[in-house]
């Protein structure tokens, strides 16, 4: 059976550097590991509301609001499901309001079971300088992956760091961040690597 790794570009702006660098680590977590598919989450031009505590998902997995989250869970929910990347660009030294919303969203996954459970998750994070808050921001990311008890990962050997941290403002623009690059493949291996590992048909 085929591992899913899914990434969700938390981005209001369709098709920039925040998505080519998921596209950068999904095409490099694919080729890490035998029967890796990837699967991409566009949040632009998606309603994705804030959690309004309403209690709801304690009882089933279903929410009182009626958005676009609601048809992310087919996604979130199939069993195939082994890894979760979340690249944000970074917004006034954080994440953007569509990361901030699903995270809060995906309570209706903690609820129920705790169904992110062990998997593996990749924080990427777009700044506009090199050293524009990506680190900060991949930690509150990950703060958000401990509380559904998911395995953090880095971006391993070779750039060791948070996560992968991309530099949208690069002079010759984001395309030419070959040391952003290195670290959103590298995190995409990474992620593909442990989950197929921990996820994938017993050997």
């Amino acid at each position: 059976m085929a591992i899913k790794i899914v990434g969700v570009a938390c981005s209001p702006r369709k098709g920039q550097s925040t998505a080519f660098a998921l596209e950068t680590c999904l095409a490099a977590a694919s080729q890490a590991a035998p029967g890796v598919e990837t699967f991409t989450i566009d949040l632009a031009g998606k309603t994705v509301n804030g959690c309004i505590a309403c209690g709801q998902c304690t009882k089933q997995l279903a929410c009182s609001q009626k958005d676009d989250f609601e048809s992310f869970l087919p996604i979130l929910t199939d069993p195939a499901l082994a890894g979760l990347i979340i690249p944000t660009p970074v917004y006034f030294g954080s994440m953007t309001n569509q990361a901030n919303a699903f995270l809060d969203r995906s309570v209706m996954l903690r609820r129920p079971g705790s169904l992110l459970r062990d998997k593996v998750g990749g924080v990427i994070a777009v700044g506009g300088f090199r050293h524009g808050g990506q680190e900060i921001t991949i930690q509150a990311v990950h703060a958000a992956m401990l509380i559904q008890d998911m395995i953090l990962v880095g971006d391993g050997f070779a750039t060791f760091h948070f996560g992968g941290t991309m530099w949208s403002g690069h002079p010759q623009g984001y395309t030419a961040d070959g040391f952003g690059k290195d670290t959103v493949a590298n995190l995409g291996k990474r992620v593909a690597g442990l989950a197929a590992r921990l996820h994938g048909p017993a050997v």
